[in-house]
C-alpha cells in the first residue's frame, strides 16, 4: 500500500510541473502542427524530377549476370544509361507493390520475370512505361490502381515520432539529470521512496502525457488535413505508448549517474539527431544503401516508423507488426533493466 501511496505522489507531482510549464506544453503542442502544416502547404507537389523504379529481385539466381552491379544489387539495364530514373531494389513484391499503388513508385520490374506494373492513375507511371517499353519489348505489362499518398500523409507519422523523441528523451533524461544537480535527488534519497519507484513514477507519467499529446495534436491535424488512415487506432496508439516507453526507458539510461546538465544535453543530442536523419522521419530509406538501412535498425524509432506506417498506409494488423513490437519490448526491457543498475541518486557511483 506504501508503494502506491509514494508512486502517485511523484507521479502527480511531475504531472503538475509539466502542467504548469506553459513553454514546454505549448512547445509540445504547436510545434508538430506548425511542422505538418509547413510540409502539407510546403512539399505537397505532384511534380518530380526523377522517375523512381522498384526493381523486385525475388528471384535473384534466374536474372542474367549483366543486369547485376557490382554491389551485387538487381538492376534494369534498359535504365542504366538515364541518369534521370532511381533504381531502388526491393526483395518484397507486395511492398514493392504497395508503393506502387500509393505513388511512391513510377514502376515496379521484376528482371527475373521479364514483367512489370504500372499504376494506370499516375502520370509518372506512365512516363516510365513509355520509357521502358520504348528500350525493349520483352516485357510484359501488369495494371494497378490505388490511391495517391501525399507527402504530408507520409510524414505525419514521422512528425509525431519526432515529437514523441525529444518529449521522452528531455523529459525524462534531461529532468533526472536537472533534479540530481539541484540535490533534489539527494532529499528524495532520504525518504521511503525507493529507486525503482521514483524512476516509474518518471517514466510512467511522460508516457501518458506523450500519448494525450500525439492524439491532441493528430485530432487537430486530421480534423484539417483527412490523412490516409487504412488500419487500427487502438494498434497506432499501443504503438505510441510501447515507443514513448522504450525512448523514456533510453533517455533513463543516459541520465542514470549524470551530474552535468551540458553532458546530458550534449549525449541526449548524440542520440536524438542520428536517430532523427536516420530512422525514416523525414524520407523513405529504401533507396538508401544497405549499409545505412542496417545501422537504421539499432534506433528505437525505425521499428516505431516502420510499424506506424504499415498500420496507416497497408492496413497492417497486431500479426504484421508484431516484430516490430517484439523489437521494442526487448530495447525497452534492455534499457529499464540496465539504467536501473547504474542508477544513482547522487552520482558518481553514490
Amino acid at each position: 500500500m506504501m508503494f502506491w501511496k509514494r508512486f502517485i505522489g511523484v507521479f502527480t507531482a511531475r504531472n503538475l510541473e509539466f502542467l504548469r510549464d506553459k513553454e514546454s506544453l505549448s512547445w509540445n503542442l504547436v510545434f508538430p502542427l506548425v511542422l505538418v502544416a509547413a510540409f502539407a502547404f510546403l512539399f505537397d507537389s505532384d511534380d518530380r524530377t526523377i522517375v523512381s523504379v522498384g526493381v523486385v529481385h525475388e528471384l535473384a539466381q534466374e536474372v542474367a549476370q549483366e543486369q547485376v552491379d557490382n554491389d551485387h544489387t538487381i538492376r534494369v539495364p534498359e535504365f542504366a544509361s538515364l541518369s534521370f530514373v532511381e533504381q531502388v531494389p526491393y526483395t518484397n513484391r507486395e511492398q514493392a507493390l504497395r508503393r506502387l499503388q500509393q505513388h511512391q513508385l513510377d514502376l515496379v520490374i521484376a528482371p527475373a520475370e521479364q514483367r512489370y506494373w504500372l499504376n494506370e492513375s499516375s502520370p509518372g507511371s506512365a512516363l516510365a512505361a513509355e520509357l521502358l517499353t520504348a528500350r525493349s519489348d520483352a516485357y510484359t505489362q501488369e495494371i494497378l490502381t490505388g490511391q495517391a499518398l501525399r507527402y504530408v500523409d507520409w510524414v505525419l507519422p514521422g512528425i509525431l515520432a519526432m515529437n514523441l523523441m525529444f518529449s521522452c528523451l528531455y523529459g525524462v533524461g534531461y529532468v533526472i539529470v536537472r533534479y540530481r544537480k539541484n540535490s533534489v535527488l539527494k532529499r528524495l534519497q532520504a525518504t521511503p521512496l525507493s529507486a525503482f519507484e521514483f524512476l516509474l513514477a518518471q517514466v510512467a507519467s511522460r508516457v501518458w502525457l506523450v500519448i494525450v499529446t500525439l492524439i491532441v495534436v493528430y485530432l487537430i491535424c486530421n480534423a484539417i488535413f483527412s490523412f490516409v488512415m487504412e488500419g487500427s487506432y487502438l494498434l497506432l496508439i499501443l504503438l505510441a505508448f510501447l515507443g514513448s516507453l522504450c525512448i523514456s526507458a533510453l533517455g533513463l539510461l543516459i541520465a542514470a549517474r549524470t551530474r552535468s546538465e551540458e553532458l546530458s544535453r550534449g549525449l541526449l543530442d548524440f542520440v536524438a539527431w542520428p536517430m532523427l536523419l536516420l530512422s525514416g522521419v523525414w524520407f523513405s530509406l529504401d533507396s538508401s544503401p544497405v549499409w545505412v538501412q542496417q545501422f537504421a535498425q539499432i534506433f528505437p524509432l525505425t521499428h516505431l516508423l516502420a510499424a506506424a506506417r504499415a498500420v496507416m498506409f497497408d492496413g497492417a494488423g497486431l500479426v504484421e507488426i508484431l516484430p516490430q513490437i517484439m523489437i521494442l519490448l526487448a530495447m525497452t526491457l534492455a534499457f529499464l533493466l540496465l539504467g536501473a543498475r547504474l542508477f544513482r541518486w547522487i552520482g558518481d557511483g553514490r
